[in-house]
């Protein structure tokens, strides 16, 4: 049985690791100094590598063939391969939503009282710790208050502010940012190449973009597309658009001519007749605010704002290109603001069109 592609291509020591890059300099050199602490806090957005780096930490510190002064885990010893196979048993994982209560930690408390099997230490990773309950969270915090030299506690957490502020002073703690395009990228395309996928950039471009910046998403968004279209030929920026439930760039671009051309009755029966066809609405507003984000990017960058503009064909591109010239700067600016609303209007609507459509008018309207 093959494994998935973002778990067979979960990095495997810190030089493959995408971004974060003040957190790995960190560990690492806690590592070689040896000032290695007790309790370490990740949080930050899913996807963001918490976990992975959690693991990696933990294959690190207990590898057997390290020497002093290195970092890298050497992804031979039995230590290493037990962790990167999921079997070590000095590598303890707790999903903290399916056991956050009390009985849990203090089996937890009780358990740690026994030294590792084989390794130098003993690693918990508590995965959405904030998801403990108050008084499991209680008796984890005197855990940490007072924890034998061999353990080492990781919290991973996507909702900081839920965490008790006793357990985060407690521990070191550290913000994992949410990645950027060009980091998602750059490990997608290495995929794709170990993988012999073939695959146009721009359509890398739109998994990247529906990622959301969680590289796990856009593994997993690979690894669906190269299923259901396999290696025959190359997989391009239209063939994901059904797949991925995308709004076609096209129908954007033609919508955004009406708005520029000041011709509010064509934008509103076109939007309609995309309803009728059973367009998902939310979906059409999400992606017009993106093309005219990028439109208003190019407008105020210029050439620069090639940079940023992605997931779009080279026709695409240079239509865009043309809408930019042809409208203001504070025209861009205040359709963006108009259809924000209307997207936030759109939850609590009856009739879902109704705010896009007062947004068309107003925005055909004189500056």
């Amino acid at each position: 049985m093959s494994l998935v592609l973002y778990r067979k291509y979960r990095p495997q020591n810190f030089a493959e690791f995408v971004g974060q890059e003040y957190i790995i300099q960190t560990l690492i050199n806690a590592i070689s100094s040896g000032l290695i602490s007790h309790a370490y806090l990740f949080s930050g957005p899913r996807g963001s590598g918490k976990t992975s780096l959690a693991r990696l930490f933990a294959k690190a510190v207990n590898c057997q063939t390290r020497k002093d002064g290195e970092t890298e885990p050497c992804n031979k010893c039995s230590s290493c391969r037990e962790i990167t196979e999921g079997r070590s048993l000095d590598l303890i994982e707790i999903d903290a939503a399916s056991h956050r209560g009390i009985d849990e930690v203090r089996e937890l408390r009780d358990g740690i009282r026994f030294v590792p099997v084989k390794s130098k230490y003993k690693v918990f990773i508590f995965d959405e710790a904030h998801q403990l309950t108050k008084e499991a969270a209680n008796a984890l915090l005197k855990t940490l208050e007072e924890p034998p030299e061999y353990a080492i506690f990781i919290l991973a957490t996507t909702e900081i502010h839920k965490m008790i502020p006793t357990i985060i002073s407690r521990c070191q703690r550290f913000n994992f940012s949410r990645l950027t395009l060009a980091e998602i990228l750059k490990k997608l395309d290495r995929v794709a190449r170990k993988e012999k996928i073939k695959i146009e950039k721009s359509a890398l471009e739109l998994i990247a973009l529906n990622s959301q910046g969680s590289l796990r998403d856009a593994e997993s968004l690979l690894d669906q597309v190269f299923t259901l279209l396999g290696s025959e030929k190359e997989i391009k920026a239209e063939d994901l658009k059904d797949l991925l439930g995308l709004v076609e760039i096209g129908l954007i671009s033609q919508f955004t001519d009406f708005l520029a051309q000041k011709k509010p009755a064509k934008a509103i029966n076109f939007l309609n007749e995309l309803a009728q066809k059973g367009m998902d609405l939310s979906e059409f507003a999400k992606t017009l605010l993106n093309y005219l984000r990028q439109a208003l990017l190019l407008k105020i960058m210029g050439e620069d704002g090639k940079e940023i503009v992605s997931g779009l064909t080279r026709e695409e591109f240079q239509k865009l290109k043309e809408q930019s010239e042809a409208l203001k700067e504070e025209e861009i600016k205040r359709i963006i603001n108009l259809f924000l609303e209307a997207q936030t209007k759109m939850k609590y609507s009856s009739i879902p069109q109704l705010p896009l459509e007062l947004a068309i008018i107003e925005s055909c309207g004189v500056v």
